[in-house]
């Protein structure tokens, strides 16, 4: 891999606004500097369509597969149930051996769509049933937090305790380093897309903050990256 190009560490490539355009998104931002893109799911229908993805950019695309705690439909978003997560089952096991980690998966308490402590806890069952299969298939995870912070943490780390299987899932289930990812969430009020080749506006950030060289930032957030991700790291060296 080439010195001081970037890793998007959690995009959405098979979301609605990419579906016209999405092979010019991807060229456009590894002429950006965007080495890899682990692209996260949030519902069955898009595990397919990221293993496509996966296979036709074999050298940057990296599969995820996972469903959100907040599922959209076409009558607007609710909180998820084990209903919606276990059509998908079979997909992890059929495609385990090309997804590099799994997400995106987390608990979001948003009011207005969460507000019953029973959705709150159906979601805590769909998060743990994910985070056994990442124990399972030793992948680490690619985790969404909104309005569920402590709880998200206090939840990952009652899981972490439970592995005894290997330190690395321990790692990746509790791991802290910073990676770099998209600098907006996907659906705000900004009328411009969100595309993975705005990556580098998160790393001028860090590095005004931290007070570091851009290069620098990029180079120390690639490393974690691959450390975080080792399938990732794999299919760079190949």
């Amino acid at each position: 891999m080439e010195k001081g190009w970037f890793i998007d560490c959690h995009c959405h490539l098979t979301a609605e606004e990419f579906r016209q355009d999405i092979n010019d998104v991807i060229e456009k931002s590894r002429k950006a500097g965007v080495q890899a893109f682990v692209s996260v799911t949030e519902q069955q229908s898009e595990f397919e369509e990221v293993i496509d993805l996966a296979e036709r950019y074999p050298e940057s695309v990296m599969a995820c597969f996972g469903i959100h705690p907040i599922q959209g439909s076409a009558d607007g978003h609710r909180s998820v149930t084990v209903q919606d997560l276990e059509p998908a089952l079979p997909f992890f096991e059929k495609h385990k051996d090309k997804l590099v980690a799994i997400g995106e998966i987390g608990l979001d308490f948003t009011p207005w769509f969460v507000s019953t402590s029973q959705q709150r806890e159906e979601q805590q069952k769909v998060f743990a049933l994910q985070l056994d299969i990442a124990k399972q298939l030793d992948l680490p995870v690619n985790v969404h937090s909104r309005s569920a912070g402590r709880q998200t943490i206090a939840f990952l780390k009652e899981q972490a305790s439970k592995v005894n299987k290997t330190d690395s899932t321990r790692e990746h289930l509790l791991g802290d380093r910073l990676t770099l990812s998209w600098p907006k969430e996907r659906g705000t009020v900004s009328k411009e897309r969100n595309e993975p080749e705005q990556i580098r506006i998160s790393c001028q950030y860090i590095a005004a903050v931290k007070g570091l060289s851009v290069e620098t930032v990029c180079e120390v957030t690639t490393h974690n990256a691959l450390k975080l991700f080792p399938k990732v790291h794999q299919r760079l060296k190949e």
